[in-house]
């Protein structure tokens, strides 16, 4: 019986011992992108017809944003530059990479409070990144941002006080983030698993840099105007250019 035992716990143990095996392959470090043979994904999102006219927000019922928004002020959803750039788009790479390993920013992504409104509008950042909230009005907000697949929290933010830092543990795509004290404020957070990413501002344009060479899903998502899709193919150390249009709606005043 003695032996039984024995052997069974032997047994059990060089069990325990693949399987710890198994799990280091697993395990293993991922390849490293190099840099000799990247290449880079460049190019425009534009908006062809006119943008959608908002209506200004009503900020009566705080009488500290009125007195820092002397001007209307409009939601910042649709914001177009010279040859109709598009900001506030954000374009990356939705599929085809490889298991790669990539290091995490130690530097935070800042989302700003300034004049009862959020900058930026859009903000994106690797999993795990800081996140940073910062409240530049003489003012009490609320931040909440909102994910499915990470924490959510929210925290008021006094005027004067320190930062609010966080992370997200989970890749997600267009994360809302208000304030519960000012329904008003809204911004999207973007968290990705890789570092091919990029936030338009309103030229309209973005560079996806250090890419390996493959054949890649680049996606562009816009608040308004949703998403697009192409298939680029990269060679080693090549440079693409590519471009992204949306088309607006026939003019119209858009409620908000």
């Amino acid at each position: 019986m003695q032996s039984f035992l024995l052997a069974l716990a032997v047994g059990a143990a060089l069990a325990a011992g693949g399987c710890g095996s198994k799990t280091g392959e697993s395990s293993a470090p991922l390849a490293v992108v190099d840099p000799a043979t990247a290449g880079e994904i460049s190019g425009t999102v534009t908006l062809d017809g006119p943008p959608p006219v908002f209506h200004p927000i009503d900020m009566g019922a705080a009488p500290a944003c009125v007195k820092a928004n002397p001007a209307p002020v409009v939601p910042r959803i649709v914001i177009t530059g010279t040859n109709g750039g598009l900001a506030n788009a954000v374009v990356y790479v939705k599929a085809g990479l490889g298991r790669y390993r990539f290091d995490t920013p130690q530097a935070p992504a800042v989302l700003a409070q300034k004049n009862c409104m959020y900058e930026p509008h859009v903000v994106a950042l690797m999993v795990n990144q800081p996140f940073e909230v910062r409240n530049n009005d003489p003012t009490l907000h609320n931040v909440h941002p909102m994910p499915r697949h990470s924490r959510q929290w929210s925290s008021s933010q006094p005027a004067g006080s320190a930062p609010l830092r966080s992370f997200f543990a989970r890749p997600e795509l267009a994360i809302p983030v208000v304030c519960n004290v000012h329904p008003w404020m809204r911004a999207f957070v973007f968290v990705f698993d890789h570092p091919y990413f990029a936030v338009t501002p309103d030229t309209g344009t973005f560079a996806l840099k250090n890419l390996p060479p493959g054949t890649y899903t680049i996606e562009v998502w816009h608040e308004q105007f949703k998403t697009l899709d192409q298939t680029v193919t990269l060679g080693a150390r090549e440079s693409k250019s590519i471009s992204f249009t949306f088309h607006s709606a026939p003019p119209s005043t858009a409620a908000h």
